[in-house]
């Protein structure tokens, strides 16, 4: 038969030479991509066999075979094979892609190690490995077969042959393996294996080199629920997580209908220990048909349920994907707002049905989830729903439905106060009207808790309300009486003036203990959001805040008594003015800006009352 030598056209030389020279970091990705095509021309025999009762679908596998001594490593099919038209046409597939705007965006491309796929794209990444590419074929049903070959210089050769078996076969003749340019021995049986087992282990058709069967064909998410026993899962489990312990629960998803997917997802039982890391790996993988394509796919799950690990297999995106376009793809946020919906609703079905689990689930991860209540509005019911939270109710945590079921009769907001520790919260003095009262307020220790509270508002109609935050009154409360007000009038002018790290100081009913506190505007930022954008490195004016004082403690009322009585040119007047500054900023967790002065005003102080 007649050989004939054709060229690519001028574009689909210099894609071509992308592909091998820039575009592929990762050489293994060639191997994968060869299978993959393999395994889709099994998936159409089998497909073509449904209708054409003389093609055999009876052992549809793929082969590969490795020769070190001659240096090639052949990988054959017994698929649908090809036609001499199909190859020139799949061959033109480079052709047609190789226009202008396709190469800008090659070069532009950041990540193009990803830009993988189509037999007419992903199977010249041989050439990143090869010196020599030939491929022999034979369509189902045809007498006839086709060799092609290439060495990658812009030129192929093609000719019709006898003798072909159906499918396909590409022999590789591999280049040197070189290390510095991690190029590996590809006829190296350890190296087949590997690269099988981590791309390709759940291709449902058997991949053999010789007797071995190298893949596993055990795609889980594939199978009914009935069909897989729960060591199965865990085993799953374990292999994609490295994680020894058993998941909390095991979520399955199935889609069907204008886009296809299939996902099964795992909760853990325990954060990993880069859990709030910048560069923690997500744990969801992504595979399209059962190719594998990426792990840590940032882009199928929300940063806030980071920690959930599985497997997406989408049957309808191409294999050509990158992160950018994952980004940009209408169907991958589909399958993004799905997944997270259903990963929130499996936690609220573990509240409901297992509390022991979901009390393990929200101390491992009940910090990340939150997190989703600064970015992602379409998740706040879901995660309000689900959260919980320390209370003054008592030990255990309660979840907002509860303490709104708990509310007296008038109250109208969600009280709550944040701090660094439960211990600090209740000891502060903002608590004690609400202690006194009997009124609930939530205990929020967490960093995160500082912000979320900020960008939500309202649970169920419900207003979220800080104790250490502008004016409260207790709908049972009493309020400060104008004549009380009046009479101290004075006072509270003399201490605006004299307190230059106020910004107004007042008389409150929020104390019945402690002389007094010190409390935000309603807008202002709370002590420890201030110490987060400090250290972030934020440059901020200094914050000041109002003190509140009770008129009812001792200490007020005589402060108010010695300034009636010898006025505000008395210097131990204004070192008790400093003193009780310096205590309400002590009880609260504050930081002197004097420490020093502070205690030898104590001292000083002390030592005139022994």
């Amino acid at each position: 038969m007649s050989t004939e030598t054709l060229e690519f056209q001028a574009e689909a030389r210099q894609l071509l030479q992308l592909m091998v020279h820039s575009i592929y970091s990762n050489k293994d990705i060639f191997l994968r991509e060869l299978i993959s095509n393999a395994s889709d021309a099994l998936d159409k025999r089998r497909l073509a066999g449904l209708k054409d009762d003389r093609l055999r679908t009876d052992d549809l596998h793929v082969d590969i075979a490795a020769d070190k001594d001659a240096r090639t490593l052949t990988v054959r099919d017994n698929g649908i094979g090809m036609s001499r038209d199909d190859v020139v046409g799949l061959i033109g597939t480079i052709a047609r892609s190789g226009t202008a705007e396709t190469l800008r965006r090659l070069r532009e491309n950041k990540e193009p190690a990803e830009l993988i796929g189509q037999f007419g794209v992903g199977f010249y990444s041989v050439f990143m490995v090869a010196d020599k590419v030939s491929l022999l074929t034979r369509k189902a049903g045809e007498e006839t077969g086709v060799r092609w070959e290439s060495d990658g210089d812009g030129t192929y050769t093609i000719e019709t042959v006898e003798d072909v078996p159906e499918g396909t076969s590409v022999t590789v003749h591999l280049r040197p393996a070189d290390e510095e340019d991690a190029l590996h021995d590809y006829a190296d049986e350890w190296k087949i294996r590997e690269i099988v087992k981590r791309y390709s282990d759940f291709i449902s058709y058997p991949i053999r080199m010789g007797d071995e069967t190298l893949n596993s064909m055990k795609a889980l998410w594939a199978r009914p629920r009935s069909e897989v026993k729960d060591e199965e899962y865990r085993e799953f489990y374990r292999h994609i997580s490295h994680d020894w312990s058993e998941p909390l629960d095991i979520i399955r998803m199935r889609a069907e209908g204008t886009f296809e997917y299939e996902a099964l997802l795992f909760l853990p039982a325990r954060a990993p220990h880069d859990l709030f890391q910048r560069d923690a790996r997500h744990g969801v993988q992504l595979y399209v048909k059962r190719v594998f394509i990426m792990d840590d796919s940032r882009e199928l799950l929300p940063d806030h349920l980071r920690f959930v690990k599985g497997v997406v297999d989408a049957a309808d995106l191409s294999l050509n994907i990158s992160r950018e376009i994952l980004q940009q793809d209408r169907h991958i946020q589909m399958i993004r707002r799905r997944l997270a919906k259903k990963v929130l609703s499996t936690v609220k079905d573990l509240m409901r049905n297992d509390p022991e689990k979901y009390r393990t689930f929200w101390r491992e991860f009940g910090r990340v989830v939150k997190e989703g209540l600064l970015g992602a509005p379409e998740d706040h019911k879901a995660i309000l729903d689900i959260a919980s939270f320390a209370s003054t109710a008592g030990e255990e945590p309660t979840t907002l439905s509860e303490y709104v079921a708990r509310m007296k009769d008038g109250q109208d907001k969600i009280y709550f106060m944040t701090g660094e520790s439960r211990a600090q919260i209740e000891n502060s003095p903002h608590m004690e009207a609400f202690r006194a009262k009997e009124y609930e307020v939530l205990l929020l220790t967490d960093p995160v808790d500082e912000i979320w509270v900020e960008a939500v508002r309202d649970f169920e109609g419900k207003e979220f309300q800080s104790v250490a935050r502008g004016a409260v009154d207790l709908p049972s409360g009493e309020e400060v009486s104008q004549e009380r007000s009046g009479a101290y009038a004075a006072l509270l002018t003399w201490l605006n003036e004299t307190l230059d790290d106020v910004k107004d100081v007042r008389l409150t009913t929020r104390l019945t203990s402690s002389p007094a506190c010190l409390v935000n505007d309603a807008e202002g930022l709370t002590p420890t959001l201030e110490k987060m954008y400090r250290a972030m490195g934020q440059e901020l004016p200094p914050v000041k805040r109002v003190l509140e004082l009770n008129p009812e403690h001792p200490l007020v009322s005589g402060l108010n008594t010695a300034f009636e009585q010898r006025g505000a040119q008395d210097a131990e007047l204004t070192e008790t003015a400093e003193l009780l500054y310096g205590t309400a900023l002590l009880a609260e967790g504050g930081d002197l800006s004097d420490p020093a002065r502070f205690a030898k005003l104590l001292a000083d102080r002390l030592a005139r009352t022994v």
